[in-house]
């Protein structure tokens, strides 16, 4: 799978709001909270990016279904299988 994003940009220092409590247990537990969030983060825009793509073009990938199960595929006779 491609990165969604520059792995090679530079970091910027950003503030956030978080909950207390979680804050606490992650640093307890060492989570490296800059990883995390940008994993996460990263995820979130791929899928944000994926839903965006199949509702611009859900017209054209309907047409094309229909023209598949009205005409067929230029290979069907050809299929050994």
């Amino acid at each position: 799978m491609q990165p969604v994003y520059d792995i090679n940009a530079q970091k910027k220092a950003t503030n956030l709001s978080l909950n207390s409590d979680l804050l606490e247990q992650a640093k307890a537990l060492k989570i490296n909270l800059s990883a995390t969030l940008e994993k996460s983060l990263a995820e979130e825009v791929r899928k944000q990016k994926a839903q965006a793509w199949l509702a611009e073009n859900k017209q054209a990938i309907e047409e094309y279904n229909k023209r598949i199960e009205e005409s067929g595929l230029f290979s069907d006779g050809l299929r050994l299988f």
